[in-house]
This record gives C-alpha cells, structure tokens and sequence, in this order.
C-alpha cells in the first residue's frame, strides 16, 4: 500500500513538474495582455470596460468588469438569445412568416424600409438575420413585440444576470430620455456569452444556429484587425459618447469571449480604435496558444525543424 501512495505522489510531481513551466509561461503572455490593455485605457478620454474569458481553461482577464454600460445595439443578443430559445421550447417557429407594416418603420432600417409594407412576408429568422447583419431596428422591434421584452429579462433572470436588462426598444428616444436605457455589464455579457457556448440556454443545433447568425458578417470593431477567414460572433453598438462590441473568437482549438464597453467619450472613433486595438493584443495572446506547445515553440505549417 505505501508503494501505491508513494508511486502516486511520484506521479503527481512529475505531472506537475511537466505543468508548471506551461502555466508560467501562460501567466506571463496574459500579465503582457493585461499591460496592453491598461496602456489603451490610460491613453482613452472616456471609460472603459472589459471582460475576456478563455473558454478552454475559463481563465479571465477584467477591468471595470462590473460597471453598468449602455449596451447600444449589443443588447440585441439578448434578444436574439431568446428568440432561439422560445424556438427550442415550441413558443414559436423561426420560419414564422411576418408581414411588414408601416408602423414598423424606424430610423437606422436599412431593409426594413426598403420593403413593401402590407405585401412583403419574411421570416422571424430573416428579421434576425437583419437584427444582426446590419444592425436593421425595426426587424430589431418586429422581434422584440414577438418573443416579449418581460421573458428577454425573465431569461436573463434564470441566469443570474440582474444588471444585463432590455428595456425600451429601438429608436425610443423618450424612453431613454427617462432613464430606461437597455444595459449590460462587461462581466454579464461574458457570461451570457459563455452559457449559451456551453450549452446552458440552447440545445446543440440551436447554439449552431444561434452562433452562425451572431457570426454574420458585418462592420464591427472586435474583428477590425483580424485574420478575414476567421469565425466572429459579435454585436457592436454605438450611440453618443457610446461604442462597444461583445462576442465570441472561434480561434481553431482556444475559443475565447471578449467584451468590451466604452462611455464618456470625447471621441466615439477613439472607443471604437480601442476595442479593435484590445481584440488584435487578446487574438495574438490565443492565436499563439492555439499554435505552440506547452513549451512554447509555435509550429506553422510549412515550417522545418532546426
């Protein structure tokens, strides 16, 4: 018997003794990370959050992680979130026919107002579609009427994120006038982000679903600098003063969640440089780790041995 716990204890240091360097060397990439980073928010007239999350090794990086933002069109996650989820729960149909009415016309609707009002039919997964690819507030609207703006906060509710809260629609001028703005954190949209990429809130093929609308493409900042083939789900927002992105990286083999919220701005083209500039400084941490070994040799095809 002291043979086998000594043979385990033996293996156990030599596990970790094979560990260590890896994870201290990790450590060491993310300190650098969290140094870039730092250097962009001192250098930013306005205030910055932001939340990133490994979702291999659920290791973080946070500033002003729990600080209430304006969400913008971020928000519009939530909403996409919870059509998908009264999808899978037989509330409604994502194919769904919708006619188009004029009352539905809001400012910032690029098809939407294209449309025939009265005539043109489309599909609720068609006005998600919109919701995302480019930002169309009155499918945005459409969608919020359909799946109810009390079961979007219900469902963020069941996921313990109180301070994440739809609560006007778009374009709603006088509802934010008196204060109800649609707000999130850094910290709780990670989360959300998270739970849906691990199957807490949708079945398999509705996480594909719901990722592969969320991934389509569109003019943000979290892919501004980055490789054109590689895979982003993401939703940016912007008002006065306001910019921010959140979403998902699917770097092949480390998937990551980055978020990150501006406010106060003195110059909104300095928020949105700023979160590009902090979603290029976390892809180079990932893609790297992605790549190397545990010793940190980086092996790229077409690359010999020497």
């Amino acid at each position: 018997m002291k043979h086998v716990i000594f043979l385990a204890v033996l293996v156990s240091t030599c596990l970790a003794q094979t560990t260590l360097p890896s994870a201290g060397k990790q450590k060491a990439l993310w300190q650098k990370l969290e140094s870039s980073i730092q250097n962009v928010d001192q250098h930013l007239d306005g205030v910055m959050g932001v939340a990133i999350e490994d979702l291999t090794t659920n290791d973080h990086y946070f500033l002003h992680e729990d600080e209430v933002f304006a969400q913008a069109s971020s928000i519009k996650i939530t909403v996409l979130a919870n059509l998908y989820l009264q999808a899978q729960q037989g509330k409604l149909k994502l194919t769904d026919l919708y006619t188009v009415q004029s009352s539905d016309l809001v400012p910032d609707s690029d098809i939407m107002n294209g449309l025939t009002p009265g005539v043109t039919r489309i599909t609720l997964r068609d006005l998600a579609t919109m919701m995302v690819a480019v930002s169309d507030n009155a499918a945005t609207n459409v969608l919020i009427d359909r799946v109810g703006m009390q079961n979007v906060n219900a469902m963020l509710d069941s996921l313990g994120l109180p301070h994440t809260r739809l609560r006007r629609k778009m374009m709603d001028l006088q509802a934010a006038k008196e204060g109800r703005e649609n707000i999130a954190t850094p910290r709780e949209m990670m989360t959300l982000l998270d739970a849906i990429y691990h199957g807490k809130v949708l079945n398999r093929e509705s996480t594909d679903d719901f990722f592969k609308i969320l991934s389509t493409n569109k003019a943000s900042f979290i892919p501004r600098y980055l490789p054109a083939d590689l895979k982003v789900a993401n939703k940016p927002g912007e008002l006065e003063a306001v910019r921010n992105d959140s979403g998902i990286v699917f770097v092949e083999g480390r998937p990551y969640v980055i978020c990150v919220m501006t406010s106060f701005l003195r110059n909104e083209r300095d928020g949105e440089e700023a979160i590009s500039q902090i979603s290029l400084e976390t892809w180079r941490l990932f893609d790297r780790l992605s790549r190397a070994t545990e010793y940190g040799r980086v092996v790229s095809a077409g690359n010999g041995t020497r």
